[in-house]
């Protein structure tokens, strides 16, 4: 099978499990439970599959992610670990961000993140009374997303190409999906919220991938 026909049958699987997954939401829980964590799974293969180049970084951040979406289907019982996975993917997203980066002074990274820091600074006002003992991992998990965000504005404002563009509304609009669960786990949950989160990230991570896959073959 050539590659280009195993890609697409990657991406059928992919679209297969993305919308079976909201079906899920929609109407049947388990549904949704049982094919979250091969969203990931399945991007990891569309990667794998499309690239000649396998970056180490991304296939972890696609890992870490997956534990993040498998820990928080059991919600308070493992929310901390689901934080803290997603908190390492992002750490290994700047880190990729900051690779395609050319020498750029701290004055214009802090003028790039204000935007950033006062979208975090607003959701934590707003859930500020609900966090009790997890406002200090919210603001380092707000500060590290905050940072994958400047870093993708500033690649995009300094190289402005298509796989740029995706990395950065895969990062914005990560940054969204997790503004989100914040609200909706810390101040009033509605059953909007949740159809929202997951396609806000379902999309986030799917940007990412199509840049990855653009930067690395």
């Amino acid at each position: 099978m050539k590659r280009k026909t195993k890609v697409i049958s990657a991406s059928v699987l992919f679209l297969v499990i993305v919308v079976l997954h909201i079906l899920g939401l929609l109407f049947y829980d388990k549904l949704a439970f049982l094919t979250k964590p091969f969203i990931t799974i399945s991007l990891a293969v569309i990667y794998l599959l499309s690239v000649n180049k396998v970056s180490f970084w991304y296939v972890s951040a696609l890992f870490f992610s997956f534990w993040g979406d498998t820990f928080l289907l059991f919600k308070e019982a493992f929310f901390l670990f689901g934080l803290v996975s997603f908190l390492i993917a992002h750490i290994l997203y700047i880190k990729i961000s900051s690779n395609y980066l050319k020498k750029i002074s701290y004055n214009k990274i802090l003028t790039y993140s204000i935007p950033f820091v006062i979208a975090f600074g607003s959701i934590v006002y707003l859930i500020r009374d609900n966090l009790g003992e997890m406002l200090v991992p919210v603001i380092i998990y707000g500060l590290i997303i905050s940072a994958f965000g400047t870093l993708t504005l500033l690649n995009y404002v300094q190289q402005k190409n298509t796989e740029n563009l995706w990395l950065f509304l895969g990062a914005l609009i990560f940054i969204i999906s997790d503004s989100l669960l914040a609200v909706n786990k810390f101040y009033e949950a509605r059953e909007v919220y949740g159809l929202s989160i997951m396609i806000t990230y379902i999309v986030a991570q799917y940007l990412i991938c199509k840049a990855m896959v653009v930067k690395d073959s």
